[in-house]
């Protein structure tokens, strides 16, 4: 065998008398010695390790605490929008005879909507929220009024049109709510705090100066349109009459039924109301000569039938059900108003 040769270094003052051997090193020697693309792998591998922990933190705090969406807007239903069932029937029913009356005769819009929050939002911001998308008030006149009122929060606000900020500022805005509403609202009066409230929003819009309304048609109320229908039909029998015998039936029909649309639409200012108003004079005019053309006994019946059709029981039955369409006119909003709370 061969034997392994160590060459001894000669020492030199204050070493150790151990004779140091080349070719060997030491377990510290080797670290220092270690190459720098070690040292970059392990740098890395422990960023990728941080970056895994802020991930996991980041995901279980996403689902400890989850971040709250909007309210959603309600749909314009009606001129009173309730969806904590702090008003009885009765008391939307009044509220929006009040607003509909006040509606057709000044022509402004005002609205109430009635929530359980508007977190994680303050109520400034969502009522601005809900006037873009309602619209309440005439297009270009923006003459319209919301009363927000949230009730577990405890707030509430009057939402006002650009059209009405010089009568409704924000100064008497704020006194509707301090001295009006929100006292009957400590004691549990919320009927009569919205009641209170809207009154004085009406008397003070009508001190403003606004466009008369124009003589429009709500179509969601069949008790606007029965009279329209009664006219209509007594129009086609009686006056229809005439312009059949001269021009014959199919021609008598069309130029009654078009005699009625320019009227109607002359009158009322609505193309489609006119246009149907039109259709069904045609209709009735086209078929009243066949019901004529029978004889005298069956004329009676059919004196029946017309009077059971337009009878007031199948009128108030359809105006039960849709009392409460209503739609906003196009009206703006720019923030006036003012906040309360209670």
């Amino acid at each position: 065998m061969r034997a392994t040769r160590s060459a001894v270094m000669p020492r030199k003052s204050g070493e150790s008398s151990t004779p140091r051997l080349l070719g060997v090193s030491t377990a510290a020697s080797g670290i220092l010695d270690r190459p720098p693309q070690c040292a970059g792998r392990t740098r890395r591998a422990m960023t990728a390790n941080l970056l895994r922990a802020i991930v996991v933190v980041a995901l279980f705090l996403a689902f400890a605490f989850p971040v709250s969406a909007d309210v959603a807007v309600p749909q314009l239903t009606g001129r009173v929008v309730d969806q904590t069932g702090t008003l009885s029937s009765a008391d939307i029913a009044a509220l929006s005879q009040k607003l509909r009356d006040f509606e057709t005769r000044k022509g402004s819009q005002v609205a109430v909507l009635i929530v359980p929050t508007t977190q994680p939002e303050t109520i400034e911001q969502f009522s601005i929220r809900v006037a873009d998308a309602w619209k309440i008030g005439r297009k270009k006149v923006d003459d319209g009024a919301i009363l927000v009122v949230a009730r577990n929060d405890r707030h509430l606000r009057i939402e006002v049109g650009y059209g009405l900020e010089g009568a409704l500022t924000d100064v008497t805005s704020r006194r509707i709510i301090d001295e009006i509403i929100t006292p009957k609202f400590r004691t549990g009066d919320f009927s009569g705090g919205i009641s209170d409230g809207v009154d004085r929003m009406i008397r003070v819009i009508d001190g403003e100066p606004l466009p008369v309304p124009s003589p429009t048609v709500n179509f969601g109320n069949l008790d606007d349109l029965a009279p329209l229908f009664i006219v209509t039909l007594f129009a086609s029998i009686g006056v229809g009459g005439f312009f059949r015998a001269m021009l014959g039936r199919l021609l008598g029909s069309l130029a009654t039924g078009g005699i009625i649309a320019a009227l109607s639409w002359l009158i009322l200012g609505s193309f489609a109301l006119a246009l149907a108003l039109g259709a069904l004079g045609f209709i009735i005019g086209f078929i009243a000569d066949l019901f004529s053309a029978m004889g005298p006994s069956r004329g009676s019946s059919r004196g029946g039938a017309w009077s059971s059709g337009s009878s007031g029981g199948g009128w108030s039955s359809g105006s039960s059900s849709s009392s409460g369409s209503f739609s906003g006119g196009g009206g703006s909003f720019g923030g006036g108003g003012a906040s309360g709370s209670w």
